[in-house]
């Protein structure tokens, strides 16, 4: 079992809860519909990775997202993650109308900083993402489509949560090629305050 790190404990998360297309701006970059209901999906365990992996077989792609551990069945801890997608073959499952997983949860496709124990204003949290020091993605309550608690609700609805799982929250307009060498610097930050901050570089 691969661990995520929260107030500087380890913790293992049986399994990461994903919800797409959950910012408008995202749903026009690859020109989706906007669905009814959130879509959901899941990474194992096993992908998740302190290392971001550049590769010359696969494009793949970086998403940045507000990334969330639950615990008793709430939102505790708050991190930056990464949700990295083979997007050729994605767009291969896609239109095949095959499951995404090959795409989604391959090892190292979850990349997280440590978690922080959260009990502040959620609709006050906000993303920024940068590559060698360039703004490149920016997320905030606002701009999602659902918004976090909703996703919890949405979830637990059909599957048990453990302590320590993880709940990744979508990614805004913005995504791009993972490229070997490159500096990726992500933060979250409740208003004015930062309250984590992720430092990688690709190898």
């Amino acid at each position: 079992m691969n661990p995520i790190k929260c107030d500087g404990n380890e913790i293992y998360p049986s399994k990461i809860v994903c919800i797409g297309l959950n910012y408008a701006d995202h749903i026009k970059e690859f020109a989706h519909g906007v669905f009814e209901d959130p879509v959901v999906f899941m990474k194992p365990n096993s992908a998740i990775s302190n290392d971001v992996y550049s590769n010359d077989k696969d494009i793949i792609h970086y998403e940045a997202e507000i990334s969330f551990m639950v615990s008793g069945g709430q939102l505790k801890a708050v991190s930056f993650g990464l949700d990295l997608t083979r997007r050729e073959l994605q767009y291969k499952l896609m239109e095949k109308g095959w499951p995404w997983e090959r795409a989604k949860a391959f090892d190292g496709a979850a990349v997280f900083s440590e978690f922080v124990s959260f009990d502040g204003d959620i609709g006050a949290l906000r993303m920024e993402f940068y590559i060698n020091g360039v703004l490149t993605q920016f997320g905030d309550y606002d701009l999602m489509l659902t918004k976090p608690k909703q996703m919890l609700d949405e979830v637990r609805s059909f599957v048990s949560l453990e302590d320590g799982d993880v709940l990744m929250t979508g990614t805004p307009q913005g995504v791009g090629p993972v490229n070997a060498g490159d500096e990726y610097r992500g933060k979250i930050f409740e208003g004015d305050r930062l309250i984590v901050e992720g430092i990688w570089v690709v190898k």
